[in-house]
């Protein structure tokens, strides 16, 4: 950081930090006075940095800069001391370009390689070989354009480790599989080994994944140490906006070189000299090597920003917008367009359409193939029932569902009584209404089993949280405030309530508020994974029976 003292009095009062001894970004200073001409660019900066800028096109997802608080943060000197460090040859920007590249050659490399190493094995020539350029290069244009329409090369992706390895395999073993099909269907299957194409699979995809260990190291290190190189830019802040002052150490992390900072005037004044303000901050970026001008502006000041915005179209310099206050907040949020509007999502479901037509067709095909199998079983439970008592083989009764709809739910009759109504008593142990083979019935579970055709109406799911009788929705509704949460999603067979030990009857507030606790939970972290884990430990709690009565 230079410290030389300029040729003209210090009386800017738009640059920062002219006065020796003070540091060069904790300087406030009021835009009141005449501004003077720019210093000679001599090749000097007030604040050296590094870095990427953020154009209006990504302000939405500025959500994963990781701003510093005001504790337990780098203060703004060390964040100074390391952008006079030597830098990577390469922005913050560009680390999408080079992972997209590398990811590339390495699909293209392998994939040669495979083939070439196979053809010297078998002792052919090279013309068979030839097939696996073209392959590999068909295969390194699928995967990487997947890739790309998925933004996985943001650097912001590249820091999701888990994420970049679930969303690797997927496309790497997709585009394989579709490939295949392709060949099949050409018939050109058979000039291709499939000891070949199983090395190129299997060695391009532990490539893949070791690249993106690497990605994300150059990421994190480059971050914590300011590292990459930046553009050269001003800044332009509101004062008055709260967040407007954490784009400093944000901007420094990111490895911006900040020139000056300049303060928006405030709107004391109905009309505040904002052509003036502006006509300074061009006379001093004019005949520089600034690259871009960022504005960290309140929504607010809206028509202050145009008039500033308007002036600033002199320079043929671009000028970004990282918002502050309110308007932060909502671009941070998904959107979408309708026609000529941006609709901002403020609140998502507990599931996207695509998580929720993974979880259908999971549905469908273990609720038909449960059926299927078990159509023995189900007519033999029948029999029994029917032998055993009066009355029908099923019991029906409205339960709550998704979104609060109601629909009857089907089991298997296991008490003599057939409750639906305002006022219903649960079920004890020991219950003097159980059938003989009732009681058997509901430890074994085998009395839910004609929820499966529920499954297949899409009323229930196979993963959720259990529904219970209305008359008990409408009590627990009046325990818990949170209980409603639960027709977020669509009721169960089985729940992961139920097999962290919290099946059976509710006789207690604290049942009902741990079996709630448990079920929103299970809303808010939802995956297919998950589903599959509960599906699985549900036998090992029919097995142990734990409040099964």
């Amino acid at each position: 950081m230079s410290s030389a003292a300029p040729d003209h009095p210090s009386t800017d009062p738009a640059r920062i930090g002219p006065e020796p001894g003070l540091p060069l970004i904790r300087q406030n200073i009021a835009l009141q006075q005449n501004s003077l001409p720019p210093p000679e660019n001599n090749g000097k900066r007030l604040l050296n940095g590094g870095g990427v800028g953020f154009s209006v096109q990504s302000l939405a997802h500025m959500n994963y800069v990781e701003i510093p608080s005001r504790l337990g943060s780098p203060s703004i000197e060390s964040l100074e001391s390391r952008s006079r460090q030597r830098k990577w040859p390469i922005s913050y920007g560009a680390v999408s370009s080079l992972a997209l590249t590398c990811d590339a050659l390495a699909i293209l490399l392998i994939g040669n390689l495979s083939g070439y190493l196979y053809s010297w094995y078998a002792i052919t020539l090279s013309d068979g070989a030839l097939h696996y350029v073209g392959s590999s290069g068909m295969v390194a244009a699928l995967f990487v354009c997947v890739m790309k329409a998925q933004d996985l090369y943001d650097p912001s992706e590249l820091l999701n480790f888990k994420t970049q390895i679930i969303r690797t395999v997927a496309t790497w073993f997709s585009v394989f599989l579709f490939l295949s099909g392709a060949a099949f269907a050409l018939k050109v299957g058979a000039e291709f080994s499939r000891i070949a194409i199983s090395t190129f699979a299997l060695l391009g995809l532990v490539s893949l994944i070791s690249q993106r260990l690497f990605y994300k190291w150059l990421l994190r290190r480059g971050l914590a140490k300011s590292k990459f190189a930046g553009r050269t830019a001003v800044l332009i802040t509101d004062e008055i906006s709260a967040g407007s002052e954490t784009l400093v150490p944000t901007l420094l992390k990111h490895s911006f070189r900040l020139e000056r900072r300049f303060v928006l005037p405030t709107n004391d004044n109905d009309h505040p000299d904002i052509e003036s303000f502006t006509a300074r901050i061009a006379d001093y970026v004019r005949g520089t090597d600034i690259d871009e001008v960022i504005l960290g502006i309140n929504a607010d000041r809206w028509s202050d920003l145009s008039r500033l915005l308007s002036g600033l179209r002199l320079l043929p310099l671009p000028v970004s917008l990282v918002p502050v206050g309110a308007a932060a907040d909502i671009l941070k949020r998904p959107t979408r367009i309708l026609g000529d509007s941006i609709c901002v999502e403020l609140h998502h479901g507990p599931l996207r359409p695509f998580e929720r037509g993974i979880k259908r067709t999971i549905d469908l095909c273990i609720a038909m193939a449960g059926l299927t199998l078990l159509i023995p079983l189900l007519l033999a439970v029948a029999l029994i029932i029917k032998l055993d008592s009066p009355g029908p083989v099923l019991f029906r009764q409205t339960r709550c569902g998704f979104n609060g709809r109601k629909f009857r739910i089907f089991k298997f009759r296991t008490m003599s009584v057939m409750e639906d109504g305002p006022s219903i008593c649960q079920a004890a142990t020991n219950d003097a209404r159980l059938t003989g083979v009732g009681a058997w019935l509901r430890r074994t579970s085998i009395d839910e089993l004609p929820q499966l055709f529920n499954v297949l109406a899409g009323t229930m799911s196979l993963v959720g949280p259990r529904p219970h009788a209305l008359a008990h929705d409408n009590q627990f509704a009046k325990l818990v405030g949170k209980y409603a949460f639960r027709h977020h999603v669509k009721p169960g067979l089985t729940g992961w309530a139920q097999v962290n030990g919290h099946r059976g009857p509710t006789p207690t507030a604290d049942d009902v508020q741990r079996r709630v606790e448990l079920d929103l939970w299970y809303i808010d972290n939802w995956s297919l994974r998950l589903d599959i884990s509960i599906i699985a430990r549900t036998f090992i709690e029919v097995f142990r029976g734990r409040n099964a009565y």
